[in-house]
Order: structure tokens, then sequence, then C-alpha cells
């Protein structure tokens, strides 16, 4: 019987096991995407789930739990510009799980982590809609480049006039 047994043990130690989940959920996270084995996958899951609606709300605390959890900086700031801000109004069921063939070497069952929304697609699609913003320094200079070009189109006009003028004279 599996009375309490809540998780998988995945033939490891305690710690060998927080370490496998927290690299897996890593690279999760920073490539969308990973080929593992299906009761690796099916481990992963759960945590990984957690972590995103954890991700969802951007405080001081969630980061906190966020980087305690993953260890690696990059993998949570991610998680809060990326991929949070995808699954905001989805109440659950961030990844999913695609089976394979087994593998060739040991006949392991292969399975394919992904979430469930391309998430490098929703922020472009982001970036695109957002207008783009003008910094402090920015309207300074492209006034600049602006005046710079109303001279350049006045010496053109000067230059473009005395050529007429002369060819004109010329002929007579």
């Amino acid at each position: 019987m599996a009375h309490r047994a809540k998780q998988k043990k995945l033939s490891r130690g305690p710690n060998e096991r927080s370490a496998l989940l927290k690299n897996l959920a890593n690279s999760l996270i920073l490539h969308e995407k990973i080929v593992t084995t299906l009761a690796r996958a099916k481990a992963a899951r759960p945590f990984v789930e957690k972590l995103v609606t954890r991700a969802r709300e951007d405080t001081l605390e969630n980061r906190r739990y966020l980087l305690a959890k993953l260890g690696v900086d990059p993998a949570v700031r991610k998680l809060f510009e990326l991929i949070g801000p995808t699954f905001k109004e989805r109440p659950g069921g961030y990844t999913r799980i695609i089976k394979l063939p087994p593998r060739v070497g040991d006949a392991a069952s292969l399975a394919v982590l992904e979430f469930v929304e391309n998430v490098s697609e929703v922020a472009a699609k982001k970036k695109l809609e957002e207008k783009p913003t003008k910094l402090k320094g920015q309207k300074a200079k492209e006034e600049k480049v602006d005046k710079s070009e109303k001279k350049v189109n006045q010496k053109s006009k000067r230059s473009a006039k005395n050529s007429k003028n002369k060819a004109n004279e010329t002929k007579k």
C-alpha cells in the first residue's frame, strides 16, 4: 500500500531528489521545454505548477520564496516577467506532458514537459502591442535631430534655389 506516499522517490534520497526537481524546474523555465523520463516529468510537474502559481503575483514574499526554491536568479526573473503574466488568468494546468517513444539505450519511457502556451510568442505579441514609450533624455535627442533635419532641409532648398538662379543666368 502507498499510504502517506506524497511523491515518487525516483530512487534518490531527499537531498538528491530536491536537487533533481530544482534542476528540472530551472531547465523548464529557462528553455520552456525539456525532454526527460516520464517518471521525472510526472514528479516535476506539480513542483513547477506551484512555482508558476506563485509567479502570477509579483510580491517580495513570492520573489524570496521562488529564489529559495530555484536558487537561480535568471529563472526567477523569467518567471515574474514572462511566465507569470502569461498565465495570469489561467486557474491552473500550466504544463503538459507528451509521451515519446522509449529511449534506445535502456528502453526508458521518455516524455516532453512543456508549458501549455508558448511563452516566447505571447511575450513577443505583447511587445508589439505596446506603444514605445519615450525616456527623458530621448525626447531632447529627438528634438535635436528634428532641428538638425530642418537645417539640412533649409540648406538644400537654398542650394536648389541658387542652382536654379545660376541656370537662369547662364541661359540669358
